[in-house]
C-alpha cells in the first residue's frame, strides 16, 4: 500500500450534509440522498410547520402542510433552479402551494384527488393577505441591504425620493437608479413566488 496524501484525501473526502448550504442539500436530494433530504427536514420543517399554523389556523393541517411539502419537495427537488431563487424560496413556494391545495380541498377529500370533477371554492380571504405578506418580506430580503432599504423608506414609510435622497445623505440620482433597480428586483422575486404564477415550475 503506498503512503496516503493526507492533503488530496482532505479534499476529496465529502462535505457533511449539517455543512452543506441548502442549495446543495436541494441538489443532493434531487440525486436521491436521503440523508442530504432529512438534513432539509430538520432545516425547513419547523418554520413550515409554522407557516402552516399561520395560514390554516389548525395544528393537524399545518402538520399537513409540512407532510405534503417535503413529499413534493423529495419529488421535486430536481425542479429547483438557484438563477430563478434561493433555497428558501423554492421551499415556502411549495409549501404556499400546498396551503391553497388544504384550503381547497373538502376535509373528506384527499389531496390532489383526480375523482372530484367539482371545481373547488377559492380559499378563505383570510389567506390572501398573509400569503402576500410572506412573498414580500420573502422577496425584500432577497434584496441589497442598500435597495431593500431604498424600498423600505419609499413604500414603507411614504418618502418621496428627494427625502430618501436628503436621509440617506446620496445624491437625488443615485436614489432614482437604485429604486429603478430595486422595483426591478422586486418585481422578478415576486413573480417567483407568487404560487398561482404559471410561469414558476415548482
Amino acid at each position: 500500500m503506498g503512503i496516503v496524501d493526507l492533503r488530496s484525501w482532505r479534499r476529496r473526502r465529502p462535505t457533511p450534509v449539517t455543512e452543506l448550504a441548502d442549495e446543495a442539500l436541494l441538489a443532493a436530494t434531487a440525486g436521491g440522498s436521503h440523508e442530504a433530504f432529512g438534513e432539509l427536514s430538520l432545516r425547513y420543517r419547523p418554520r413550515v410547520e409554522g407557516l402552516g399554523l399561520r395560514l390554516l389556523g389548525d395544528r393537524g393541517l399545518a402538520e399537513e402542510l409540512a407532510q405534503e411539502t417535503f413529499t413534493r419537495l423529495w419529488r421535486r427537488a430536481a425542479a429547483f433552479d438557484p438563477e430563478r431563487g434561493s433555497a428558501p424560496t423554492f421551499v415556502f413556494t411549495v409549501a404556499r402551494r400546498v396551503a391553497v391545495d388544504l384550503w381547497r380541498r373538502p376535509s373528506s377529500r384527499p389531496l390532489d384527488d383526480p375523482a372530484v370533477a367539482a371545481p373547488p371554492p377559492a380559499p378563505p380571504d383570510e389567506i390572501a393577505p398573509l400569503v402576500t405578506g410572506l412573498a414580500v418580506r420573502q422577496a425584500l430580503a432577497t434584496l441589497s441591504d442598500a435597495h431593500r432599504q431604498i424600498v423600505e423608506l419609499g413604500y414603507f414609510r411614504q418618502l418621496s425620493q428627494g427625502e430618501i435622497a436628503e436621509r440617506l445623505g446620496l445624491p437625488l440620482g443615485t436614489v432614482k437608479s437604485r429604486t429603478y433597480h430595486a422595483l426591478r428586483a422586486l418585481r422578478v422575486a415576486l413573480t417567483d413566488l407568487d404560487p398561482g404564477s404559471p410561469s414558476v415550475g415548482w
